[in-house]
């Protein structure tokens, strides 16, 4: 079965420059090893390819538990250059959430 991201967690955007920011956190702590396991930077990067021209790399928090992708290349220059109509970033937070992941219910 399929499942929207949005389903099992929710996200935060951040940007510095060109580069995006995205944290997903889990609504419940035990779905975190079913995100590290399907939410791979692989499938980020593919999910938002017309967006991220650069790297995504993902950082594990297990702890909190929450998972960051560092997306380079992806606010079109930035902040101070950018035409862009959302140059921060926000919104693709829930582009994140749009991504489906395999469940087992």
């Amino acid at each position: 079965m399929k499942t929207k991201l949005y389903e099992l967690a929710h996200s935060r955007a951040g940007d510095k420059g060109n580069t995006l920011t995205l944290s997903l956190i889990p609504y419940r702590a035990e779905d975190y090893p079913l995100l590290r396991e399907q939410v791979t930077a692989e499938a980020v990067k593919q999910h938002l390819q017309a967006i991220v021209a650069g790297d995504v790399i993902r950082y594990e928090l297990p702890n909190l538990p929450a998972l960051t992708f560092v997306c380079q290349q992806a606010l079109l220059g930035g902040v101070t250059t950018s035409l862009a109509m959302d140059t921060h970033g926000k919104s693709l937070s829930y582009a994140l959430l749009e991504l489906e992941i395999h469940t087992t219910s």
